[in-house]
């Protein structure tokens, strides 16, 4: 199952909506959930879509404004080893539903769950989960105030928990937003086949983990049209969008070719470290245009002379001196102040998610000037 919320945030990687269908499904995915990102597009777009990829999105307070029915579907029930599993999805009632707000209500969270469960119920299923999109406070207040739920996969701007949390008789998983771990609940079955008890747990999908072969197939042949195709529009895009932020700002980021007039010693010596290659890395992997990524291994991502792409701004790629010390144009404050890059600086991208082995005073040597050693 997939909690929802997995659209793309701009309209350039709008292909990415039905890439993650095709995979959900060829991963065996019984039951999708919806959150306000999905509906960026418009309803019918994600109706269709999904329709098309026969892979079932779940959300039972999203209704049709004139009908008041369920918009999508409200729920699924699967045998599952013999039992029988009731899935339903909630999407928060606080949100904007986008393009399709005038044609689309929410009906409360709470009264909605209370009637899926006895509809569940009565359909024969003995464990009931629950597909929210309304965040970690309100999908607790929920299952707090809603009895019946076995088990959760919580969505919308969640923190990742490595270990869930029991709240009552509800088991919750809060598996974060990246796509970078996955969450795997254990439901022990009683007499009648009901939950007597539940744990769940947050697994990084790192290379111990490994990779399905057709999985890898399915990435590996849409990232190359998908690469190709979003340069195309970027190259379209970048050059407006990068002249008007020139213009816009006084601060604004310089490049590390304009501070190597001034520090060619700290420059050639960058040029020795990891963060001189961190481009390189994702073109190597096929992942320079996934937005999760690129922010990390550029400098000033979408700010004022930063990185817009790769054909338009290559002197910004990979990891330099601004990343560390800031924006160019305010160099002389900088200046006037010595100051340490703090561990905090770093962490912004070596965080437990993307590198949970990172230990600072070990790796702080290693891209350390010597000529600025006590600074």
């Amino acid at each position: 199952m997939d909690g929802g919320g997995y659209f793309p945030e701009t309209d350039l990687d709008r292909d990415l909506s039905w890439f993650q269908m095709d995979a959900m499904k060829l991963l065996g995915t019984d039951a999708v959930g919806v959150g306000d990102r999905d509906l960026r597009f418009g309803l019918s777009y994600l109706r269709e879509t999904a329709k098309s990829k026969k892979l079932p999105h779940v959300c039972a307070n999203l209704l049709d404004r004139a009908t008041r029915k369920p918009a999508l579907g409200a729920n699924v029930v699967k045998k599952v080893g013999g039992v029988t599993v009731g899935v339903f999805g909630l999407i928060s009632d606080k949100v904007d539903l986008g393009p399709s707000r005038d044609s689309l209500i929410v009906a409360d969270p709470t009264a909605t769950a209370k009637a899926q469960v006895a509809e569940l119920r009565r359909k024969g299923a003995t464990v009931v989960v629950l597909l929210s999109q309304l965040g970690k406070v309100e999908t607790e207040d929920l299952v707090t105030a809603v009895p019946g739920i076995d088990a959760v996969v919580a969505g919308r701007n969640v923190p990742l928990l490595q270990q869930g949390r029991q709240i009552g008789a509800t088991t919750v998983g809060y598996g974060g937003e990246q796509g970078q771990y996955i969450g795997r609940t254990i439901l022990t079955l009683g007499a009648g086949r009901k939950v007597v008890s539940g744990e769940n747990v947050s697994v990084m999908l790192g290379p111990e983990v490994g990779e399905r072969a057709d999985v890898a197939a399915l990435v590996r042949t849409f990232e190359d049209s998908f690469n190709e195709k979003k340069r195309k529009a970027e190259k379209e895009q970048a050059a407006q969008r990068a002249a008007e932020q020139l213009e816009a700002s006084a601060d604004r980021y310089l490049g590390g070719e304009v501070c190597a007039r001034c520090h060619p010693s700290e420059a050639k010596q960058w040029a020795t470290t990891a963060h001189a290659r961190a481009w390189d890395t994702l073109v190597r992997d096929q992942k320079d245009q996934v937005a999760d990524c690129v922010p990390c291994h550029v400098v000033g991502y979408k700010q004022p002379g930063g990185f817009v792409s790769a054909q338009i701004t290559p002197h910004m790629t990979n990891v330099q001196c601004e990343s560390c010390h800031g924006m160019g144009t305010r160099h002389e404050a900088w200046a006037e102040k010595p100051a340490r890059v703090r561990e905090a600086t770093c962490v912004v991208c070596h965080n437990a998610a993307n590198d949970p082995d990172f230990n600072f005073a070990a790796a702080l040597p290693k891209v350390l000037h010597s000529t600025t050693a006590s600074h």
